[in-house]
């Protein structure tokens, strides 16, 4: 029976859900309302968190920046509960764009409200379409777990990817490392070493699924997800 991947609720989702089908799994798309934290942790085999709106900067105990407009309340707290609930469980967990910055919030670390104020608009990284247009390239760690998946794809160090974000990680969480950065040194990737599996990147890969490009990271979830 393949791994059930529990997928985070967001207004995209069939991206996600078939990147983790592709990948082997059985995606199931989580409910707010359904699926408590700790209930869903216990009932799958994995997590992907995912994209969408800005992660209140009130959770990390900031003024609230005249960009960050687009929040849901409940989205954080159920979020936030559901990483935490993970990472007490040990589960496996795949977190993109938002879910990086989730997953840092929810373990204590801050955000960059504002990247093309507070950090320059030299790099794109609001590029909305066509939905996998390459932004910008991304240095790569070796020897981490993110260039273990991407292999051959990571040429030079390099991994083109796309982009569509405003905000990024600030303070790293107690215990992440960083894998990954822009040209302009925002944080693209990080991983939490003693995890089992735990990589949270800051770009979309979901929307590669037709080609197939990032479809190593899945499988890197899923992996990990059927010990």
């Amino acid at each position: 029976m393949p791994p059930r991947i529990a997928i985070a609720p967001c207004r995209k989702m069939p991206d996600y859900v078939e990147s983790v089908r592709r990948a082997g799994g059985d995606p199931w798309a989580l409910s707010h309302a359904a699926d408590p934290p700790e209930s869903a942790v216990r009932a799958c085999a994995g997590l992907l968190l995912t994209g969408g709106a800005d992660v209140d900067p009130a959770r990390y105990g900031e003024a609230r920046h005249a960009t960050v407009t687009d929040v849901d309340a409940a989205r954080d707290e159920y979020e936030i509960a559901l990483v935490r609930a993970a990472m007490a469980a040990d589960l496996p967990v795949l977190a993109i764009c938002r879910g990086l910055q989730v997953m840092n919030v929810a373990l204590g670390g801050s955000l960059i409200q504002d990247v093309p104020s507070q950090v320059g608009a030299a790099v794109p990284h609001q590029v909305p379409d066509p939905k996998d247009a390459i932004a910008h390239e991304v240095s790569v760690v070796p020897g981490s777990r993110l260039a273990e998946l991407m292999g051959q794809t990571v040429v030079d160090g390099r991994l083109p990817v796309n982009s569509r974000h405003h905000q990024a990680v600030g303070r790293l969480a107690d215990g992440f490392v960083v894998t990954s950065l822009a040209p302009d040194g925002v944080i693209e990737a990080v991983e939490l070493p003693r995890a089992h599996f735990c990589v949270g990147v800051q770009w979309h890969p979901e929307n590669f699924v037709e080609s197939g490009t990032f479809l190593p990271l899945f499988a890197g979830l899923l992996g990990a997800s059927a010990r």
